[in-house]
């Protein structure tokens, strides 16, 4: 347990929780730095394959940039993998699954942003309002949120600052599914384990090749290109196990390399 997050493991399963509920989640330098350490650990954990990021409470997934620390003076220092020790973790290899318990205001929106599924509770509420402090969203909010929903609609957002409920962020997209109050963890918990049976290799893989895929000019490039992760994905033992596992009908007893 650290000072300003919480780590729970569960198998081959990661659960990082923010917190600092009285403070709505919000993050200051050395929570940024405290996350990175976390976020670094699990990556170099060959037996941990899936992460939930979630906030502490009932009332925020996060609130962003602490605007009362960095007010009083505090530093605004963050790690190479910027806000929240993620945002800019660009090479990461694992799924990461966002369960929005809450408020996600600005960085914490952002945060939510880079992760790869973003489930929120009905009460859940998004915006990027950094605009409104005489700030702008540089914590990857202007470049990812163009990319998942229609510019004129990440815009519409961006310019305003407004607020943004779970039910309107399905259907812009950006949100993968909504769940009832309280129940989002256990909805994370859930996606997390059907993931889970999938081989670790494989899901690598796949982020991978869409991350650098989305990279392409055209959908002809992108599969014309070849991609590292698929030798990998090859030469594993996985590649074996999963039709073996087919054939015999059985479940697949996936080692993850």
């Amino acid at each position: 347990m650290g000072e300003y997050s919480t780590v729970e493991k569960d198998g081959h399963l990661l659960i990082i929780t923010v917190n600092r509920p009285e403070r709505m989640n919000a993050l200051h330098s050395m929570a940024h730095f405290e996350l990175a350490g976390v976020f670094d650990a699990f990556e170099a954990d060959d037996d941990l394959w899936i992460a939930i990021l979630t906030g502490a409470g009932d009332r925020a997934f996060s609130a962003g940039n602490d605007l009362k620390f960095q007010a009083e003076g505090g530093t605004r220092e963050k790690p190479e993998s910027g806000f929240g020790g993620i945002v800019k973790r660009f090479s990461r290899t694992k799924p990461i699954i966002a369960a929005v318990n809450g408020v996600a205001m600005g960085g914490g929106f952002e945060l939510a942003l880079a992760c790869d599924i973003i489930l929120a509770a009905e009460n859940a509420k998004f915006a990027l309002p950094e605009p409104r402090v005489g700030l702008a969203a540089m914590s990857g909010g202007l470049h990812r949120l163009p990319r998942v929903i229609p510019k004129h609609q990440a815009l519409g957002m961006i310019l305003t600052g407004r607020h943004v409920s779970a039910e309107e962020g399905y259907k812009l997209g950006f949100v993968t599914a909504v769940v009832p109050e309280g129940k989002v963890l256990d909805s994370a918990k859930e996606w997390a384990g059907e993931i889970l049976k999938c081989s670790p290799v494989s899901i690598r893989t796949s982020m991978d090749v869409v991350r650098l895929g989305l990279e392409k000019a055209s959908v002809q490039e992108a599969m014309e290109t070849e991609y590292a992760a698929e030798e990998v994905l090859r030469s594993s033992e996985d590649y074996v196990e999963g039709p073996k596992a087919f054939s015999e009908k059985r479940a697949p007893d996936w080692k993850g390399r």
